[in-house]
């Protein structure tokens, strides 16, 4: 599914029978527990919190359990082996419903089997991002420079079979299949210091507040976003479709999933909350400021239709470049 075309969707309203059933069932009674698969401070961790404070007048307490490792494996297998009541949910995404198991020969839980898309509410782009010490302003003219140093050049990204790592390798491939050395990193914090110092000359980051924050401060050079279209956070830095490489969108999916065999009303009174936080302008403002693209009305099976889409893009490309998370 394209972006553009689950952005049209629109907010689904819930049907009133199921919020009833809800209501008389007296979901939720406790505290909600949101497993967010990463370790504080990380990408997942931003708009997993987000999501958890502005629900909470509305839903009662989310606590938050940060369970990293894996690349997202092991939050997401805690919550598709919980009991499916309610009480344990997901901040899943690209990573846990796609990248991880599909490069797994034996991936200890099925992201289409053992979890439900409640909703998905927001995207991430990835970038290609350079030290500003590379001679190249355009994506152009570092593919060009990249072109006349094959093996000599080497690019960061937050590990071994993340969205970043398939970005990296998207882009090598779409450009005429550059020779640059993949470095994996656990997260981003070391490289992207390993980027500023100039250990490194590229990395294929997501655009979030802090890659945005450094290269407004000149510290690293964002050429480009992977999104179809312009991020409203950076509308001065182009698209690598803009720039020439058709086809060169990776983004992060965030959506929220709970175990397999939960009840048709608790998924649909948590996409009915979802839906009304995002319905909010000032948190649609809030995401696009860090660089997160709002997501309205994609709940359900749409938002598994997302996943799915997804599932099949990146698998082939898993395959072909034998990643594995870590």
């Amino acid at each position: 599914m394209r972006r553009r075309d689950v952005l049209a969707l629109g907010v689904a309203a819930v049907p009133a029978l199921a919020w009833q059933a809800v209501a008389q069932d007296g979901y939720p009674n406790r505290p909600v527990r949101l497993v967010i698969p990463s370790v504080p401070a990380g990408v997942h961790d931003v708009i997993g919190r987000l999501w958890a404070e502005r629900v909470k007048p509305i839903l009662g307490t989310v606590v938050i359990d940060n369970r990293g490792g894996g690349g997202g494996l092991i939050g997401a297998n805690d919550v598709a082996h919980s009991p499916p009541d309610g009480y344990s949910i997901l901040l899943g995404s690209t990573s846990t419903q796609v990248l991880v198991p599909a490069a797994m020969a034996n991936p200890p839980y099925d992201p289409m089997k053992d979890l439900v898309a409640v909703a998905v509410f927001s995207f991430s782009s990835t970038s290609i991002v350079i030290n500003p010490s590379v001679p190249a302003t355009t994506l152009a003219q570092f593919i060009a420079y990249s072109k006349a140093n094959p093996g000599k050049l080497s690019y960061g990204s937050a590990g071994n079979g993340s969205i970043t790592n398939m970005a990296g390798e998207l882009f090598k491939k779409l450009a005429g299949g550059l020779d640059i050395v993949h470095v994996p990193y656990r997260g981003i914090g070391q490289g992207v210091a390993d980027l500023i110092s100039g250990q490194i000359p590229m990395f294929s980051a997501n655009a979030t507040a802090q890659i945005l924050d450094l290269h407004r401060a000149g510290k690293v050079r964002i050429l480009s976003v992977n999104s179809a279209q312009r991020l409203k956070a950076a509308s001065d830095v182009p698209t690598s479709i803009e720039a020439g490489l058709p086809g060169m969108v990776a983004q992060t999916t965030f959506g929220i999933l709970a175990p397999a065999g939960t009840s048709r009303e608790i998924v649909e009174r948590l996409n009915q909350v979802t839906q009304q936080v995002m319905a909010s302008e000032q948190f649609q403002n809030e995401l696009l400021r860090i660089g997160f693209e709002p997501v309205l009305g994609v709940g359900g099976e749409k938002a598994a239709e997302v996943f799915k889409d997804e599932l099949v893009r990146w698998t082939p490309i898993l395959k072909a470049n034998e990643a594995k998370p870590k």
